[in-house]
């Protein structure tokens, strides 16, 4: 079990106005955010009719705290110390919340009135515990219809129900502060929602690059070592959407030349092109991604092979040249 890495904060100044009003929503909605004052009203602004809002911050430096109470919301402060729990699950384990339904959503992700309603109906359902929701990828102000860019993620269920992954122990802060690629697993049977979320990313590209530059250290640590004996979502072709994904990634991560490849795949045989430069530009990051994981477990490598000779002495250095 890893030590509680995480302090919290809580805006204990803030009454809700949801809480002198009867919820049309019954559900916990928990915003993962930090520097988000371009995305967080928008976002904020579509979840008027549910029972209540948490804004998990990171201490942020702009208006995200400001505006997360101008819509009544919860603000909790979160310090990330590397280790596990990341910022959601912390919130997961931690938040006082008043319904038996979570949703957890980014800073840049919106709902629709239709999709409000759908889980209005959804979460009545008794056999369901949890619900994937896809989501439509919005570029450089172009929805992404080709790319592969659309997917669904497990992020309505029920409190108790669902946990993330943690695929590996070894996390520091040079990674991002919350879960990238690890999935909520849900304990019990699940369904798809029809209607879907709206992600829609109105930061600079510099931020993209800035928080993909961390999402490849964690992969790259991912890729390097063990998860250190933590249930995780298994890789399975025959599995959900997610399982699929990291089955295909499994096989095809180790392909020379599969950062080109990964291109080709979402630019011309996924039809990227199609959606003009803002595809182009979008194909092209998520090679790069690739590259990047690659170069950094190349980096670990060589490092560790530095280190093992320097502890060795000259002659580990010798017999390293020889066998290689």
């Amino acid at each position: 079990m890893f030590s509680r890495v995480a302090t919290q904060v809580s805006d204990a100044t803030v009454l809700s106005a949801r809480k002198r009003t009867p919820a049309l929503l019954p559900i916990s909605v928990i915003v993962a955010a930090r520097n988000e004052e371009k995305n967080l009203g928008r976002c904020l602004e579509s979840l008027n009719s549910v029972g209540e809002i948490f804004v998990v911050d990171s201490f942020s430096t702009d208006c995200t705290a400001e505006i997360a109470r101008s819509f009544a919301a919860h603000v909790v402060q979160f310090r990330y110390e590397g280790g596990w729990p990341k910022k959601r699950q912390w919130a997961l384990d931690t938040l006082p919340r008043n319904y038996e339904w979570v949703l957890l959503l980014d800073a840049d992700e919106v709902l629709t009135p239709e999709l409000v309603s759908e889980i209005e109906t959804a979460i009545r359902n008794p056999s369901v515990n949890g619900y994937y929701i896809g989501l439509d990828m919005y570029f450089l102000s172009r929805w992404l219809r080709h790319c592969g860019a659309s997917f669904y993620k497990l992020s309505l269920f029920l409190r108790g129900k669902g946990h993330f992954e943690c695929r590996t122990s070894n996390q520091d802060t040079s990674m991002c502060d919350m879960e990238v690629h690890e999935h909520v697993m849900v304990d019990g049977p699940t369904a798809r929602l029809s209607e879907r979320l709206v992600h829609r990313n109105v930061t600079s590209l510099s931020r993209y690059i800035q928080k993909h530059d961390q999402y490849s250290n964690w992969e790259a640590r991912v890729w390097s070592g063990p998860s250190g004996g933590h249930a995780q979502l298994q890789p399975a072709f025959f599995g959900s959407q997610a399982q699929r994904r990291r089955w295909l990634k499994q096989k095809f991560f180790k392909v020379p030349g599969s950062s080109v490849w990964l291109f080709f795949y979402r630019y011309v045989l996924r039809l990227g092109f199609l959606d003009g430069v803002p595809g182009l530009i979008y194909c092209g990051f998520q090679a790069i991604q690739c590259f990047h994981v690659k170069a950094k477990l190349y980096e670990a490598k060589m490092a560790a092979r530095a280190l093992s000779a320097d502890r060795c002495g000259p002659a580990a250095v010798d017999d390293t040249y020889v066998r290689h």
